[in-house]
């Protein structure tokens, strides 16, 4: 059995920042910013809900206590995808 030297990140994606502004994803060594506007349900939403994020296919991000699926794309160019879920209150 192989495994992974201390220190190294077994995870491929990660979220790295929340501010008031958006959330901060890191994939595969680029960081994609996901603003409040463009994606309204991560706004009220706790930290630990935010931060359990999967990657179930390259590419598409799953987020399963919330129920929100998005691909790089959408992340990287919101205004090609104009439909958007209204946060629940």
């Amino acid at each position: 059995m192989n495994s992974l030297a201390f220190g190294n990140s077994i995870s491929d994606v990660e979220i790295t920042n929340i501010s008031a502004h958006g959330v901060w994803l890191l994939a595969h060594g680029k960081e994609l910013f996901m603003a409040y506007d463009d994606f309204p349900w991560f706004k009220a939403q706790t930290i630990e809900a935010i931060v359990h994020v999967e990657e179930p296919s390259p590419g598409h991000f799953y987020w399963p206590d919330l129920d929100v699926d998005l691909t790089q794309d959408i992340i990287e160019h919101p205004e090609r995808f104009p439909l958007k879920a209204r946060a629940m209150s």
